[in-house]
């Protein structure tokens, strides 16, 4: 049993008095020993952040909200709000070299860094924009475990965590020698190029796709009127003008049309529909949904005791496995598996190779715009739309040339190394920052430059 003696002169010289026994945990009275509290975050960013209220806009905007933040990077993704139809909590106007923390649920550490001006935040961020230090070392920053420590102990909730605005600026902010920065600076900007690199080499491969099939220059076009035989809708069971949208058509024959023998999914992959027997105790890696980043397609797993696993954790995931979301399917919720030990929800179509198309082919159709918009077609359900096995299992798949799958494959593999090496080098200056908290700056520097020469 953990426990603390803590002298009451303590508890009333904290501002807002708390007297939790969460508050006074001995790890985070360790953690708030780490940091002089003389310098905090408030001393370093500007606190004139602008909002939609006192600076209205006249256009339609990317809106950023909480759960399209990477919780293992600095990435995000934002969703296009036409201009009147703003979401209530859309609030600040965000720039680029802005730092964004989530203050929900502090311990998922939601932490990105703006790429462009003209965002608008939720009202749920908090908003870093660096006055007199650089914005690339406080990203460093606020990916520490003494950065989660500090917010989840100035946490006041218990089935809601979150922290204000005012909690993150008081967190006592750990400031090194310029060369120390310079160096996890010029870190963060590697880790940025080598996930830009990483997307733009992934576009490429699903580029080489599109031209293929000549479909390179497509758009869905959404058509309000248009004409169905009756025994259309009898054969598919289905009378909903949607499903019936010409564009899917448009979709499935472009890709029919490049082979002389249409294939269908099922017909090159086989489905793995592994079950496993839940030991309470051990501990497993669970991947749903929201585990898989739909802008890079990394996958952040859980780790659950089996005691706790919901009951869709229903399959075992192999290296290799092609993962797709029944749920949202459009979202993107699809990838690669990347290595052996996680088990998977029931809400996903697993897929495993098994014919003339490789993995990487098949990924680089089903995260295109052809999949995610026929997605639209087959799916059941209106403010949760899902699609069946069947409905995947059935999509139409080109069996390119041996030689431009190939192609396809080493753009897709060398997306993902570089994905991963970001991954790594962000991790390398968060880590950095904490051996200088934790020990001291020239242990930071060494451990640093260390870990450079080795990659």
């Amino acid at each position: 049993m953990e426990h603390s003696v803590v002298n009451f002169s303590e508890v009333k010289a904290v501002d807002d008095f708390r007297i939790d026994a969460e508050y006074w945990h001995p790890v985070f009275i360790q953690n708030s020993e780490l940091v002089s509290p003389r310098q905090k975050l408030r001393d370093y960013v500007s606190r004139n952040i602008a909002n939609i209220k006192s600076s209205p806009i006249n256009q339609d905007f990317e809106y950023l909200e909480i759960s399209q933040i990477s919780l293992s990077s600095f990435e995000y993704q934002t969703t296009m709000v036409q201009l009147g139809e703003e979401p209530d909590r859309a609030h600040y106007l965000l720039k680029e070299g802005d730092i964004v923390v989530s203050t929900v649920r502090p311990n998922r550490n939601a932490v990105a860094l703006i790429k462009t001006d003209g965002i608008v935040g939720s009202s749920g961020l908090a908003v870093l924009r660096s006055n007199n230090i650089e914005s690339k070392y406080l990203l460093a920053f606020c990916k520490t475990s003494y950065f989660v420590n500090c917010l989840m102990r100035a946490n006041k909730a218990s089935m809601y965590p979150a922290v204000s605005t005012g909690d993150i600026l008081d967190t006592p902010l750990f400031v090194p020698s310029k060369f120390l920065r310079s160096l996890i600076v010029e870190t963060v900007k590697n880790s940025v190029i080598a996930l830009d690199k990483s997307k733009q080499i992934y576009i490429q491969a699903q580029t080489l796709l599109f031209a293929e099939l000549g479909l390179a220059d497509w758009q869905p076009k959404h058509r309000l009127t248009f004409v169905k035989n009756f025994s259309n809708t009898q054969r598919a069971e289905r009378i909903d003008a949607d499903y019936f949208q010409p564009k899917y058509d448009e979709i499935e024959k472009g890709i029919e049309h490049y082979s002389d023998k249409p294939a269908k999914v099922r017909d090159e992959f086989k489905q793995n529909k592994s079950t496993f027997e839940v030991d309470p105790e051990k501990l497993y890696r669970y991947v749903e949904i929201g585990s898989v980043n739909v802008s890079t397609g990394e996958i952040v797993a859980e780790e659950v005791l089996g005691k706790d696993l919901p009951a869709n954790a229903k399959r075992v995931l192999k290296k290799g496995d092609v993962i797709v979301s029944k749920v949202r399917t459009y979202r993107g919720a699809i990838t690669i598996v990347q290595e052996d030990g996680y088990v998977g929800s029931g809400a996903f179509c697993v897929l495993r190779e098994n014919g003339q198309i490789n993995k990487e082919t098949l990924l680089a159709c089903l995260r295109s715009k052809l999949f995610l918009t026929w997605s639209w077609k087959p799916n059941t359900g209106t403010s949760y739309p899902t699609l069946g096995d069947d409905d995947i299992l059935d999509f139409p798949i080109p069996i390119l040339p041996k030689e431009k799958q190939v192609e396809i494959k080493q753009k897709v593999d060398e997306s993902f190394n570089l994905r991963k090496r970001a991954k790594d080098l962000l991790e390398h200056a968060k880590r950095a920052v904490e051996i200088a908290i934790e020990q001291d700056e020239q242990a930071a520097i060494n451990w640093l430059e260390s870990v450079s020469e080795a990659v």
